[in-house]
């Protein structure tokens, strides 16, 4: 099976082509990038006037799978992220039972072939059952292709037994994704501690509790020499923190979510539950500091955090409301009216911080680029659709967003996987 795309404007961070070109897909994979192809193919695309990515990398998804499937499966998450250009999504293990051993891993993955259209990689869990006690089957997981461990949903409160996992973690050529938060001083708050909680007399989360635990893991990976990923970062000092730890030269990268970068508290409807999230939406000063993050390339990478619930569960005041948001269909129009079209990044750094960065990170180096030999998941993305997002054209079993009805400009217009179209929108 040969594809060709012709007349797109390719953006590859690994070789740094930034111009119309045609690509050649024979199989699973990319075999030539060159301008004005005259070759014979089972098929043909028209990319005029788009670009062509690398696939989209999301690092931080919630599938739900096994357990809570009445909020997503590998299916229809899998089907989401097809829909938003994700070429390949890492699914965080705190499913039901909690992601804690080779024989799940594996097991995942199995089914994640034959049920989703996208790559999955399934992380494992850093302790059993995350309950923070004692240490998961890390060499068991690593061997079965985990890329990476992580508590997400919480942090592992002992320092002593999460360095012993960073330790193995190394040992087995894993990265540890961390979720920031200090359990301890959360003191049931349900978004920012700021002038806006106050007004609105509900508790507040300050940014220490994401900022202790930052500082302290980064401190363990410094000893360790693990390479640490920090999740969905949402204050100034994660974002100094991070800078000061690359300046020591240290494997440490971090991560924004869209809402982080766009929204404030001062956007919050205590009414409305679809605003509350984990980390909470910040001040304008922690919105613009991860903006000027990723601009500087500080911040290495965006992801969505996607985090799908039922609408019961969300359609509450804040106090009684789920925490999560919903994002693999809507990080690329975000970060491009957010921060492309606005100036704050170039088309390129798109590329790299939603797919080029992220690849790194898992060290898959078939992925991530635009360039001969490399697998064929990319993305045709066109940057002058314009529209509101509409949560009801979702894939995904969860419309849990506050941008429903948001104006965007830009569109997955097709996204293919090991060289099949899993994604293509009519007219493409």
């Amino acid at each position: 099976m040969k594809l060709l795309i012709q007349n797109g404007h390719v953006l590859d961070p690994l070789t740094g082509l930034d111009d119309i070109s045609d690509v050649l897909i024979e199989g699973s994979l990319i075999v030539k990038v060159e301008k004005d192809l005259s070759v014979p193919a089972d098929r043909v695309i028209d990319a005029s006037g788009c670009y062509i990515m690398p696939g989209f990398i999301d690092l931080h998804v919630h599938l739900r799978d096994p357990g809570l499937t009445y909020k997503e499966t590998l299916g229809t998450g899998g089907r989401a992220a097809a829909h938003g250009g994700v070429t390949t999504l890492c699914a965080m293990p705190n499913t039901t039972p909690i992601t804690d051993t080779k024989e799940m891993v594996e097991e995942l993955h199995r089914r994640a072939e034959v049920e989703s259209p996208v790559h999955v990689i399934q992380l494992g869990a850093v302790t059993k059952g995350e309950q923070g006690e004692e240490l998961a089957d890390i060499q068991g997981m690593a061997e079965a292709g985990c890329h990476a461990i992580s508590e997400d949903g919480k942090s592992v409160m002992t320092a002593s037994l999460y360095r012993k996992a960073m330790r193995l973690a190394e040992e087995n050529g894993l990265s540890v994704f961390a979720h920031c938060e200090d359990i301890t001083m959360v003191e049931g708050g349900v978004m920012n501690a700021g002038q806006k909680a106050k007004e609105l007399g509900v508790k507040g989360i300050t940014n220490s509790v994401e900022d202790v635990i930052v500082a302290r893991d980064i401190l363990l990976a410094k000893e360790t020499g693990v390479r640490l990923h920090l999740c969905h970062c949402s204050t100034a000092d994660s974002v100094k923190m991070i800078e000061a730890a690359k300046k020591e030269g240290l494997p440490v990268t971090g991560e924004v979510c869209p809402h982080h970068f766009i929204l404030s508290d001062e956007d919050i409807d205590v009414n409305n539950g679809q605003y509350k999230m984990n980390p909470p939406l910040r001040s304008k000063e922690d919105v613009e500091a991860l903006r000027e993050g990723l601009k500087n390339d500080i911040m290495d990478v965006i992801s969505t955090d996607h985090a799908p619930h039922a609408e019961e569960e969300k359609n509450l005041p804040m106090e009684k409301a789920a925490f999560g948001i919903v994002g693999l269909e809507t990080s690329a129009c975000l970060t491009y009216t957010e921060l492309v079209e606005k100036g704050i990044l170039t088309p390129m750094q798109m590329a790299e911080k939603m797919s080029y960065n992220p690849a790194q990170i898992l060290g898959l180096k078939d992925k991530g680029s635009v360039s001969s030999g490399k697998t064929a998941d990319l993305v045709i993305f066109d940057p002058a659709a314009k529209y509101s997002i509409d949560k009801n054209t979702f894939l995904s079993k969860g419309r849990n967003t506050p941008f429903d009805g948001y104006p965007v400009k830009g569109k997955v217009r097709c996204t293919i996987v090991d060289g099949k179209i899993v994604y293509n929108q009519k007219g493409v």
